[in-house]
């Protein structure tokens, strides 16, 4: 590997090639595994939980005082007020290993005071290495990456990741991926949300968006994704997507149009959240889906089309035409909409 890596993704790669060589090896007996059942449709394997246990031996080794936030054991390691925080997925896509369906990754993330800055993710049946640093680049092994310069939806390809758990809104999805699938080339759907971010940084997708996230699908490949021009965030276009359980990824121009298809989705998944609990939906929420579906089949041409919607949804023009340098610090992850001041990191 030519370029000079910080020396915390060194260990996260060591870390991710380690846990990469556990799943290969599982890959050749997948008969004779054990799985457990987290919930309806959600599993882990013995698979998981060694390679889990691989990494944050690594991870702790070389930084013990650090703290750990892993899909299988929580934060049951490392130190438990540290700043540093590793976040870890072991093995992005259970489902398609246990099936022999070779699209499954290891995504390791570090967070400095909330803030992500080093992120690796491994697909291990390819041997192909995302990894970015804060401020210094994504690549694919010794590739820079950079997302697509495609501008309109209707040309854009989309991937996607369907809800399967118990509580999950599938109506509520299925409009949702209407409203998307009418108003852009393609959808595609893996099943590897940290894959399916990498595939954004490296342009093959033009866009992603998904909803039931956690922070270890989504805190490594968003780095990447950033660091290779492309923008990050909630359904509204803020910054702070991490612990909301949904997200939208993009280029500049896919990502605009994205977030003004999904917006009024938010409302309506608070509108679900309240009649669940016995209060009043929000308002209007039926109005505001039909409303993005007619946004979604209006052909792209037709601007006056747009300006008739009754909703109030953040403009396209606002969602810059380019990304900024990478060396402007945080510049690169602006979302379309003003976010609160970080902390700068010590890196």
């Amino acid at each position: 590997m030519s370029q000079s890596l910080h020396p915390m993704l060194n260990i996260a790669i060591k870390a991710a090639r380690a846990a990469g060589a556990i799943i290969n090896r599982g890959s050749q007996d997948l008969d004779i595994l054990k799985v457990t059942h987290k919930g309806p449709n959600d599993f882990a394997s013995e698979v998981d939980s060694a390679a889990e246990a691989a990494i944050i031996e690594i991870l702790l080794g070389a930084y013990p005082g650090h703290g750990i936030l892993a899909e299988e054991s929580g934060r049951a390691h490392g130190a438990k007020n540290s700043e540093f925080v590793w976040i870890i997925d072991p093995l992005d896509g259970t489902t398609n290993f246990l099936h022999g369906f070779p699209v499954y990754a290891v995504s390791i993330a570090l967070a400095y005071r909330g803030v992500v800055q080093q992120a690796v993710v491994f697909d291990p049946t390819r041997n192909d290495l995302f990894f970015a640093s804060r401020g210094r680049g994504a690549f694919l092994n010794d590739k820079r990456l950079r997302v697509s310069k495609r501008t309109r939806l209707a040309d854009s390809l989309i991937g996607t990741g369907f809800p399967f758990r118990r509580g999950d809104s599938f109506q509520r999805y299925v409009k949702m991926f209407e409203t998307v699938m009418q108003a852009c080339a393609g959808v595609r759907r893996p099943g590897a949300a940290a894959l399916d971010l990498c595939y954004v940084a490296a342009g093959w997708y033009d866009g992603f968006f998904e909803t039931g996230l956690n922070p270890w699908d989504m805190a490594a490949g968003s780095l990447i994704i950033t660091e290779a021009g492309g923008l990050v965030g909630n359904f509204t276009g803020e910054a702070d997507y991490l612990y909301q359980r949904e997200l939208v990824a993009g280029n500049p121009k896919v990502y605009g149009q994205l977030v003004q298809l999904l917006a009024p989705y938010t409302r309506v998944i608070k509108g679900d959240e309240a009649a669940a609990e016995g209060a009043e939906p929000a308002e209007n929420a039926s109005d505001v889906v039909a409303a993005a579906l007619a946004v979604a089949a209006a052909p792209a041409d037709e601007p006056a089309a747009r300006e008739r919607k009754p909703v109030r949804v953040r403009k396209l023009d606002t969602v810059p035409a380019a990304p900024a340098p990478a060396s402007t610090p945080g510049a690169h992850r602006m979302p379309p909409r003003p976010r609160r001041k970080l902390g700068d990191a010590p890196f």
